[in-house]
């Protein structure tokens, strides 16, 4: 299980398990958060392909499927 701070989720780099059409490492390029200070949004880009896409950052505290960093 990964350890991921809301707050610091933005500009974080990550790697792909089983990485799918070549895309491997990703940037967490926006977080956005509530009145209530509650993420509710986080959006993904691919280094390579530059394709965005949005993911519950929970789904990033998954060892089987994200590593932090790029590996």
């Amino acid at each position: 299980m990964n350890v991921v701070n809301p707050k610091k989720l933005l500009n974080s780099k990550w790697t792909a398990v089983s990485p799918e059409n070549k895309e491997k490492h990703f940037i967490v390029t926006e977080a956005k958060f509530d009145e209530y200070q509650t993420l509710y949004h986080c959006e993904l880009e691919a280094v390579m392909s530059k394709r965005s896409f949005t993911l519950q950052w929970r789904e990033l505290k998954d060892a089987n499927r994200w590593l932090c960093g790029w590996q």
